[in-house]
């Protein structure tokens, strides 16, 4: 799990070829003009959904992974909290859904606050519950761009 500001975005791009487009992607687009909806970036192999939702209350979220695919969360306006915990030695609550790539959790998380214009990286080894309001549910525009394993 790696969290930081998108000005800090050159400390991670040799992570892989896929990560470094990614980030240029995110470094690109005005996502203060951009539409919610899905964008591809390198067809399925890298691409990003938009979304303007309400933060939740803690005991909405459930925590998730993913086997396939790597998260880059990046908030363009507002801010949540994103639970954060290790993969290993988690309970699982919903099975792997193979079409969805996504598993649930039953699982004790660190929180994070994550503020507009930073980004976390939620990797296969990270579960993560992200959307947790605040201080009180509030609207936000996230991107996550999901990057093929």
């Amino acid at each position: 799990m790696i969290i930081d500001s998108l000005e800090n975005v050159k400390h991670y791009r040799n992570l892989s070829e896929r990560i470094k487009k990614a980030f240029e992607f995110l470094e690109e687009i005005d996502f203060e003009t951009i539409d919610p909806g899905r964008y591809n970036v390198e067809g399925d192999e890298i691409f990003a959904l938009v979304s303007e939702y309400n933060t939740k209350k803690p005991s909405d979220v459930l925590p998730e992974a993913h086997e396939r695919h790597i998260d880059i969360q990046y908030m363009i306006k507002g801010e949540e909290i994103m639970g954060y915990a290790p993969l290993e030695d988690q309970d699982i609550l919903k099975p792997y859904d193979a079409e969805k790539d996504i598993v649930f959790y039953q699982s004790q998380i660190s929180n994070l606050r994550v503020s507009e214009g930073m980004f976390a990286v939620f990797f296969p080894t990270d579960v993560h519950a992200p959307g947790i309001m605040v201080e009180t549910q509030k609207p936000v525009k996230k991107v996550v761009v999901k990057v093929l394993v």
